[in-house]
Order: C-alpha cells, then structure tokens, then sequence
C-alpha cells in the first residue's frame, strides 16, 4: 500500500500525518525535529513512506537535505494557504 507524510516542523516538533492510497489517514504523530531526529522519527513509524512533504520554507530546505542524504524520497512544496500537514500529505 502507498502512503505518504506531510509535514509541519518546527525547531523542536514536527508533526507528521501519514496517508494512505485512498487518501484515508493512517497516523498522525509528533516527534523531535532535526534531519537525523526527524529519519529516525519516520523509520519509527514503522510504515512503508512513497514520498514525505515538506512545506518550502529555510528550517525545511535543511531538513529536506538531511534526509535525501539518508535516501528518503522528500519534497518540498509551496505551501498554499497555510496548508495544514493533514492537507499535505493528500
């Protein structure tokens, strides 16, 4: 089954809404921001990620790094109207 995450990250939180291929929510979770914190938070979840979103914004570009560096399939998108990490994972 393909799923995938959005998310809102902060400093200290990211909050990640994982979806599944019927665009039916999965899980929602909290964990610790940080490319290496926010890899291991993802692997944490234990479910198979097509893809991961980030919002387009300068904490998201260093993250966005750090977890292509670990070969996970992210990408930053453009936030539109303060889009929710529920709405970008869909």
């Amino acid at each position: 089954m393909e799923q995938s995450a959005g998310m809102d990250v902060s400093l200290k939180l990211s909050s990640a809404c994982v979806v599944g291929a019927a665009r039916r929510v999965v899980r929602e979770a909290k964990g610790a921001s940080g490319p290496e914190a926010l890899a291991t938070f993802l692997a944490s979840l234990n479910l198979p990620l097509t893809q991961v979103s980030l919002g387009a914004d300068p904490l998201s570009q260093w993250l966005h790094a750090g977890l292509l560096r670990v070969q996970m399939a992210v990408i930053l998108v453009r936030r539109q109207n303060n889009r929710t990490h529920r709405q970008q994972a869909t």
